[in-house]
């Protein structure tokens, strides 16, 4: 059966090697080394407790051959088992408390990865691969941690104390365990050379599965309007394929592995009765010693069974822990960032082009822009023509291909991750509410911002519901508590720019969701607020570019138009079309050429 080979897909997060995940991992159990150690002393006291009963035991038999007293070895076997029972449970206690406790640092440092990530690094990833990777790969590394390392040490540990008792009882007879290394070295060593990469094309076969369900319930309106079905249906059946392949081939690897395991299991011990057999019918070894040693070989095999079983378990953990650190292999661009920072909120955008990793055309050609700090923009423009693409640039959340997008004499896309967003916030008709409490919804822009603070930004952008909620900013959202209509979450999101308090805020359609006369008298309020900040707003509505310092048309990906109102309607060229048209001339489209720009022209006024 051929080995999968786990292929990047274009644009998946990086997978860690081992050598990262197994730093990463002592750095993990690091952080708990007095909790780690006193789990080891407790467990390594119990293994000596259990290793001195079958040795006790071996001695009552030859003394009851020998027809002597036993009370005080008899004495010795409860108190072992007593000490086996007490330090097995209390360093149980103490493991899994460890276990907890790393799984639970190992899941906030992802979510704080995760957070930090650039976000063309996370919408080239798509949705799917980091949604496997918080849902499926985190807590399958959580089972390492919490059940894994406790159950590996303790096994780990018990092997070694068992062996060095059978050592000391009879080293003739302890080194018949070694007839069982053999086999457990090839079968391992087969195992091993095959898991890693098996495991890993299962989980990115998975990142596959949830990615092409999302997008297919994203689009499924879509879908439906052009007939679609039939090729979503084929691309699911595809990546369900490519999984089940993936899972087929594990599991042939355990098929193979465990049965292979159990046929070696009961070697050592025949050897020592064999072995001891022998010797004790010569008078060199008593039948209390050859007892002891076949007991210890039971005893061995149970944890080195447990080791056997959980390599395939560790396996899966360290295969989810590869895709978890490559988070950290995609953060780490960011060590790269300027120690530059802005001098003011001056935007400049220098002969910049733009292609999308999908499609080799550029959306954007040759564009140079200047926006002054504290000024107002308008972009506007038929769908299509590359606005929103021109507000992602100047936030960061893309880099040029060519030319250079600029914040006050840096390049965006240079600054830190933490220092951008504090410097540039970009606004889309898209919003979450998180199921929390209005505040703490509110706080994600400014953490210290106080409730006076909270309730200025929210009537600031029109929201009076926010004022009449039964327990005011403490009000839960979300979930199973109130839903938000869209308008509502927009206004969440403005007054978060509010507090956010940045000095370039881009608006991209982002009152959409509002009615017109509302949209208009948040437009106006965020305009007072955001007095002397660089705003550049994609404008939907042609008021709000009426209102700008300055107006940018853009068309087929150039900036065809620069000017305020006034100039753009005396130009008579595209804005002053739009704006006619947006009135109901009918007469609006006389001045553009060509019918199928005309038709273009008309489609976007009245989408305005």
């Amino acid at each position: 059966m051929s080995t999968p080979v786990p292929t990047r897909a274009s644009g998946l997060l990086p997978v860690a090697d081992t050598p990262a995940v197994r730093r990463a991992f002592l750095r993990l159990l690091a952080t708990e080394k007095r909790r780690a150690a006193t789990a080891v002393g407790l467990h390594l006291v119990a293994a000596v407790a259990a290793a001195v009963a079958p040795i006790l035991l071996g001695d009552m038999l030859d003394r009851l051959a020998a027809g002597t007293p036993i009370d005080t070895l008899a004495l010795g076997l409860v108190a072992s088992i007593i000490a086996v029972v007490v330090f097995t449970w209390a360093g149980t206690f103490v493991s899994h408390r460890l276990g907890e406790r790393l799984s639970a640092r190992m899941r906030v440092e992802f979510v704080e990865r995760a957070l930090r990530l650039p976000m063309p690094v996370v919408e080239q990833a798509g949705s799917g691969d980091l949604m496997t990777r918080s849902s499926a790969d985190v807590p399958e590394a959580g089972v390492l941690f919490r059940d894994g390392l406790p159950q590996v040490t303790v096994s780990l540990l018990k092997v070694v104390v068992f062996l060095a008792a059978m050592l000391w009882a009879s080293p003739l007879l302890g080194l018949c365990m070694l007839v069982i290394v053999p086999p457990l070295y090839i079968g391992t060593r087969w195992y091993l050379k095959r898991a890693r990469r098996g495991y890993l094309a299962e989980r990115e076969a998975e990142s596959v599965i949830g990615d092409t369900i999302g997008a297919s319930a994203d689009g499924a309106r879509t879908t439906e309007a052009y007939r679609l079905g039939a090729q979503r249906d084929a691309a699911g059946d595809a990546t369900v394929d490519r999984h089940w392949r993936a899972a087929r081939y594990t599991l042939f690897l355990r098929s193979v592995f465990f049965p292979f395991l159990d046929g070696s299991y009961a070697m050592p011990t025949a050897a020592v009765l064999i072995v001891g057999g022998a010797f004790y019918f010569e008078g060199a070894i008593s039948l209390g010693t050859v007892a002891s040693c076949a007991v210890l070989t039971r005893q061995i095999l149970f944890p080195i069974d447990h080791l056997l079983m959980w390599v395939e378990k560790v396996q899966r953990g360290f295969a989810a822990m590869s895709r978890i650190e490559g988070v950290a292999e995609a953060e780490d661009a960011e060590a790269d960032a300027t120690a530059e920072r802005p001098a003011d909120g001056t935007v400049d955008l220098h002969g910049v082009r733009y292609a999308y990793p999908s499609s080799p055309r550029d959306v954007l050609h040759g564009v140079t822009l200047s926006v002054p700090a504290g000024q107002r923009l308008a972009v506007v423009g038929p769908s299509g023509a590359g606005k929103s693409t021109l507000a992602r640039l100047i936030s960061g959340s893309d880099v040029p291909r060519e030319g250079r997008a600029a914040i006050g004499g840096v390049d965006v896309a240079a600054l830190p991750l933490d220092e951008r967003r504090r410097r540039v916030t970009l606004v889309t008709q898209e919003h979450h509410v998180f199921t929390a409490s209005l505040r703490d919804n509110l706080v994600l822009a400014k953490a210290d911002a106080s409730d006076e603070a909270l309730r200025e930004a929210l009537a600031a952008v029109g929201a009076d519901w926010a004022f009449d909620l039964p327990e005011g900013l403490d009000t839960p959202l979300g979930g199973k508590h109130r839903e938000l209509d869209a308008a509502s979450a927009q206004q969440i999101a403005l007054a978060r720019i509010i507090l956010a308090d940045p000095d370039v805020v881009i608006l991209d359609e982002a009152t959409a969701m509002l009615d017109p006369r509302a949209a208009r008298d948040t437009e106006r309020a965020l305009g007072a607020v955001l007095e002397g900040r660089t705003v550049i707003a994609i404008a939907h509505r042609l008021h709000t570019a009426h209102d700008a310092d300055r107006i940018a048309v853009v068309e087929d990906g150039r900036v065809a138009e620069l000017g305020d109102h006034d100039e753009l309607i005396a130009l008579g060229g595209h804005y002053a079309a739009l704006w006619r048209a947006w009135h109901g001339d009918e007469h609006a489209l006389e001045g553009i050429d060509g019918p199928g720009e005309q038709d273009e022209f008309a489609a976007a006024a009245k989408n305005m």
